[in-house]
């Protein structure tokens, strides 16, 4: 909600929230760095207030009247084309031009898979550490695997694969982690383990579609087997197939998917055999 996010943002004074003082996160950034991250994905009003702030370097509490001077680097980031976003009218212009000062692009993480060893190493260590495991590393297979991913999750999917692993395998007895320890989805193996969860005739639909439509059809039924496998829970869902969660449910939107009505892959399965 826009009001929410304001006072995240802003912070409030005594009675405009219905609680007490609330310092913002522009305020407990004050003197450091403030990410706005997924900027795109920010409310059109919300964006506007930004502009303004941005512009005159001071803000006001919601409820509040004291002015607060801005004190704090502000960093944006997006995955979306913003001057596409701005066409649309779904981005303010003047909001763009204010951030983009200085503008980073940085390549997918599928553009620079020299960069997926050391991550998912890091990532690794940094996981079994916190949760009381053994040392373990990723076998080089396991990372050509890793390398060899599209990733359209970037950094984030990868970070989540390996919390995946550390799950399934950090309190094994193995220390090399190889190929077999990866989800399905990456080891080779979703290919087959998806159509034999929704069964041969759907694999006969498929023969009968055109690519655009085969695509629709497949990602409908992953996406209801992921859902399925974290028992309807969207933000595990997300994380695991490497979406933010509003994506997500803008792409349950677009193929029809209502996770509370749908019925599981297992269901559809059950139904087709």
């Amino acid at each position: 909600r826009p009001e929410r996010f304001e006072i995240e943002l802003f912070g409030s004074e005594a009675g405009a929230s219905g609680e007490g003082d609330y310092t913002g996160i522009l305020e407990q950034a004050k003197g450091g760095t403030l990410i706005l991250d997924e900027v795109a994905d920010m409310p059109l009003e919300t964006q506007g207030k930004i502009v303004r702030v941005l512009q005159e370097q001071q803000f006001q509490r919601i409820g509040g009247q004291a002015l607060i001077e801005l004190d704090v680097r502000v960093l944006a980031t997006t995955n979306r084309d913003l001057e596409a976003a701005i066409e649309k009218g779904d981005f303010r212009e003047d909001l763009y031009y204010r951030l983009n000062v200085v503008q980073i692009d940085m390549p997918a993480l599928r553009e620079r898979t020299e960069d997926i060893k050391e991550l998912a190493g890091g990532f690794l260590q940094a996981m079994l550490k916190q949760s009381g495991f053994e040392n373990k590393v990723l076998s080089e297979p396991a990372v050509k695997t890793l390398q060899n991913c599209r990733w359209p999750g970037n950094i984030r999917q990868l970070k989540n694969v390996i919390e995946w692993v550390c799950i399934m395998h950090g309190g094994g007895k193995d220390e090399m982690l190889g190929p077999e320890h990866l989800p399905p989805e990456l080891s080779g193996n979703a290919s087959s383990s998806m159509m034999s969860a929704v069964g041969q005739g759907f694999q006969d639909d498929l023969m009968s579609l055109s690519l655009r439509d085969a695509r629709e059809a497949f990602e409908r039924e992953y996406l209801l087997a992921q859902i399925d496998r974290f028992e309807g829970n969207i933000s595990k869902t997300a994380q695991f197939v490497g979406m933010e969660r509003s994506a997500l449910h803008r792409k349950l939107k677009s193929l029809q998917i209502n996770p509370d009505k749908d019925k599981t892959v297992a269901e559809l399965s059950r139904k087709r055999a």
